[in-house]
């Protein structure tokens, strides 16, 4: 059997034959097949009759509208074994290397079968419009693929997010989705559309959400992450910044400052919420927040009982520094943020009625034995209520460490405990359609003395 000549795939652009170089041109031009999306043989069928000595003799060239790709390409290769003299030109949007055809083709026909001629891919366009370097940015397709890449990306924090958009998940979609993460940080979303084209248009939405604003079919959404100096400005006055007054309880996620890096590192507001439960708070009391992370429980907690005294305990600089800021901005209530490592940090503490241990590095048996000893020998005088600590428990072996602590006979005489395993999902809006998103499990533990009970005093 004769070698065939290479496959040529062709990238083109939305302005047709004028956005090939010369070079390629002529390869499309001396194509005795072309295989394309049928408006891409349009923008290249007009071209081809209008090169000079070319109309009169192409009557040898024949066009395939690409469909199926799987019997396309069967359909080629038994074209190539019995033609192996054809010039053969694929035409394709863009970067056919790029969440394109080139990735289908190489799984089809051997490599050293196809060259590749792309053309400027409509991410470098949308970036080349905003003026923007695009090396770090994180590129996503949702074309047919689902939502899944887009959203880790944007729980990341990720600072540049260019989408390729389909049918399902619009410009208007995405926003929406945007809307129901309630991240604790803002993107600026633009959209691009028709980019290579005479009617193009690049544009920022801070709502595209209510379904009114329609797009060109060829879009290309680009997310870009605030500076912290904006989001400080965005959420300096969450009450202005909101049409609604927050709740009391159980604030959003997205009112809360978080780390740079990690921006959804925080105990999620369903969470918080059995979190309080468990902890059965009181005005007027003490109340420890163990490896307090962002300070989300201890806020909660002084919104909630306003003349609590409550200590946020945090080890590291950046934990510290998030508490104080939301502190400021959320809480109703000082809030004492405590930069130091547990459990050293006790000594110099009041004792407490309640204890939340949200993260221990290392040292939860130290900090439960550190608890045990201190809140047995000194017995509180108050009598609103006697002491209790609640854990969040996310890993296997830090509930295994909790359970062999407590199974100890020092301590079961002393202490009695239930635990909640929390398996909660959040509805998130997927084009027309809505899924469930679930949140990391959770189990709650709560150790209280043996038989004491409340005492609420009026």
């Amino acid at each position: 059997m004769s070698m065939s000549l290479p496959i040529n795939v062709v990238g083109i652009g939305l302005s047709g034959a004028k956005s090939l170089s010369p070079p390629v041109l002529d390869i499309v031009t001396a194509a005795t097949l072309l295989i394309g999306a049928q408006r891409h043989l349009e923008a290249i069928g007009s071209a081809i009759e209008t090169t000079v000595g070319q109309a009169a003799s192409r009557t040898d060239l024949e066009t395939w509208v690409l469909g199926d790709f799987g019997q396309v390409f069967e359909d080629l290769r038994l074209y190539l074994e019995s033609t192996p003299e054809a010039r053969v030109v694929i035409l394709a949007t863009g970067d056919p290397l790029f969440f394109g055809i080139g990735r289908l083709l190489l799984s089809a026909f051997p490599a050293e079968q196809l060259v590749f001629h792309p053309q400027v891919s409509a991410i470098q366009l949308a970036f080349s419009r905003l003026k923007l370097p695009w090396q770090d940015a994180t590129l996503v397709s949702v074309h047919g693929r689902g939502e899944d890449l887009l959203r880790d990306a944007l729980k990341r924090g990720d600072r540049k997010i260019a989408v390729l958009t389909d049918s399902v998940l619009t410009p208007g979609a995405i926003a929406r989705m945007l809307s129901a993460l309630e991240l604790p940080i803002r993107y600026q979303l633009w959209v691009c559309e028709s980019l290579g084209d005479r009617n193009e248009q690049v544009r920022r939405y801070d709502r595209v959400a209510d379904g009114s604003t329609t797009f060109a079919a060829l879009n290309v959404v680009v997310l870009l992450r605030q500076s912290d100096e904006a989001e400080a400005s965005l959420t300096a006055s969450p009450r202005q910044a909101s049409s609604e007054a927050l709740p009391l309880i159980g604030l959003p996620d997205s009112v809360f400052k978080g780390y740079a890096d990690r921006p959804m590192l925080m105990t999620k507001r369903e969470i918080r919420l059995l979190i309080l439960g468990a902890i059965a708070p009181l005005d007027y009391q003490t109340i420890w927040d163990v490896g307090a992370g962002t300070g989300s429980i201890s806020v909660e907690l002084s919104r909630l009982c306003p003349h609590a005294s409550i200590y946020a305990i945090e080890k590291t600089a950046m934990g510290a520094a998030l508490i104080t800021e939301n502190a400021r901005r959320l809480a109703i209530a000082p809030i004492h943020t405590v930069h130091a490592k547990a459990p050293e940090a006790f000594d110099n503490l009041p004792h407490p009625n309640r204890v939340f241990i949200g993260g221990s590095s290392g040292q939860l048996s130290n900090i439960l034995n550190w608890l045990h000893k201190k809140l047995t020998v000194n017995e509180l005088s108050l009598s609103i209520d006697t002491p209790r600590i609640v854990l969040a428990l996310a890993t296997l072996e830090h509930l295994a460490e909790v359970t062999t602590w407590i199974n100890q006979p020092e301590i079961t005489k002393v202490w009695q405990t239930q635990l909640t395993q929390a398996n909660i999902s959040r509805s998130l809006p997927v084009g027309p359609l809505t899924r469930f998103t679930p949140l990391n499990p959770v189990t709650i533990l709560t150790i209280s003395k043996i038989g004491r009970s409340f005492k609420y005093s009026p």
